[in-house]
Parts: C-alpha cells; structure tokens; sequence
C-alpha cells in the first residue's frame, strides 16, 4: 500500500510538473505575442491571422465572390451620395471619380482586423488608380466599440493605415444603414446587388465610372488575385 503511494505521488508529481512547464511556456508565448497597443485578444487575432485564413487558400474563396459579371450599370449614381470622414468632414464621392474605390466595413477587435495591413498594402501599390475607404462599424458581435478618434488612432499605430477612414455608422440593412452600404447592398440603388456585409471586412469594388464591379467576403484577401486583377 506504502509502495503504491508512492508511486502515484511520483506520478502526480511528475504531471504537476509538466503542467507547469506547458503554463508556463503558454504565457511566455502570450507576453511575446501581446502588443504594447492592443489588448491580449486584438494581439491574439493578429497572430493567428494567416491560420485563419487558411481555409481559403486551401479550399479556395468562390464562394465568397460575387461578381457583375453583365456589367450593369447603376440607375443611381454613388457620385451622388456623401461620405463623411472620420473627422466628422463631409463630401461626395465625386472627388473619386475617375479612380477604383474599395469599400470595406471595418471593426477593431476581429479576427480578420488584420486585413488593414493587406488593404493598406493594396492602397500602396495602385493608390495611383485606387482609392480604399474603411467604414468602422459595430454592427457583428460588439467587435468595434471604439469612438472615431481611437479607430483612427488604433489603425495608424498597430497597421499603419494611411487610407481615408469614414465616421463610424451601420452598414447593415435598417433604419440606421449608412446610405454608402444602402447603395452597395440594394439592387434598386446599384443595379445588380442585393448582398449586405456577412461580416466585418466585406469588401465592394467599385469600378472608375460609379459601377459595382463585385462583392468579397471576409474570407477574401485584399491581396487576392481577383481584387488585385480587376485593378489592372
């Protein structure tokens, strides 16, 4: 009976220890992967984007591309509504005319936040012919409850985002929809769409004379062959 005893103390000592080396090792990893401006989960998200992404790139994203494949064009023209800043400054997207624009909604706390990096990528290399707008929203699973100073703050610091930014608002369909997402996600408005964001960093292309060219979810990279072809 002594013998045995000993034997699951030696046993339960032995687990002990090797549980303090995994928690161990855990929270070394978690301290190396905390970033001094993000709390632990944006930290987290950002790591393990590329395994989030994963999926597509093995399966492929079809699914999560809709295209305007006729080439319709809209009966209301996007030129027509405003856009305002994140500074609070109003316009109308008239001043991008003649240039693509890549319409994003946004949010800071989800697991493909890291996105902005791959948009402001994007900007970088064709904002010659394109232009990217971010649209903050807190509209899936409270992942952006920052106020408009701390967005563009939080996007500068931990992305680099140089790309313009809108005030933050709904872009889903409601009482509240932003009237940008109104037009990309109503058919009436741009001719051929009826598809409102699935989730946070659903991406619309809109080609240099005001037409729709294509919807990609979250799951489609700003970097993805189709975006990237369709600015060529």
């Amino acid at each position: 009976m002594v013998k045995m005893v000993f034997t699951m103390s030696i046993f339960n000592n032995k687990w002990v220890k090797r549980l303090a080396i995994a928690t161990t090792i855990v929270v070394i990893v978690l301290l190396c992967i905390k970033r001094k401006d993000m709390t632990m989960r944006q930290s987290i998200m950002k790591a393990v984007y590329s395994v989030i992404m994963l999926k597509g790139k093995i399966f492929g994203n079809a699914s999560g591309i809709v295209l305007n494949d006729q080439k319709i064009v809209p009966p209301t023209s996007i030129y027509n509504l405003p856009f305002t800043a994140n500074n609070g400054t109003t316009t109308s997207f008239e001043q991008f005319k003649g240039k693509k624009i890549l319409l994003v909604n946004t949010a800071s706390d989800c697991g493909f936040t890291a996105q902005y990096s791959e948009l402001e990528q994007l900007y970088q290399q064709h904002k010659n012919k394109l232009v990217v707008i971010g649209f903050p929203a807190n509209d899936f699973k409270n992942q952006e409850s920052k106020d408009d100073n701390a967005i563009a703050s939080f996007c500068k610091l931990n992305y680099g985002v140089t790309f313009p930014l809108a005030k933050k608002s709904s872009v889903i369909k409601g009482n509240e929809q932003n009237s940008v997402f109104k037009w990309l996600s109503d058919s009436t408005q741009n001719g051929w769409c009826n598809k409102q964001p699935d989730w946070n960093f659903s991406k619309y292309l809109v080609d240099e004379n005001g037409v729709l060219i294509g919807f990609f979810s979250k799951e489609v990279s700003p970097l993805d062959e189709k975006i990237v072809g369709a600015l060529q």
